[in-house]
């Protein structure tokens, strides 16, 4: 692998659907979550977009925003 920072574009994607995909299942809206973890709207689009690689620790309290445990995050791998 090549110096720099790593980015699997592809698995980002796909986190960002299991997120949209766990929100929608709870009935949440993006306003919704974003209360719930303190990120502003526009991250939490990010993140299901995947514009953005959220951060292990940003990955967490979504977990926690959506009451749900990180491992249901990952069910897709």
């Amino acid at each position: 692998m090549a110096k720099g920072k790593y980015r699997d574009q592809e698995f980002v994607e796909t986190f960002g659907q299991r997120v949209r995909e766990v929100r929608k299942s709870k009935g949440m809206t993006i306003e919704d979550f974003a209360d719930k973890t303190g990120f502003p709207n526009s991250t939490i689009a990010r993140i299901e977009r995947a514009e953005i690689n959220p951060t292990i620790s940003v990955v967490k309290r979504l977990a926690e925003g959506l009451d749900v445990s990180i491992h249901l995050l990952f069910d897709f791998v």
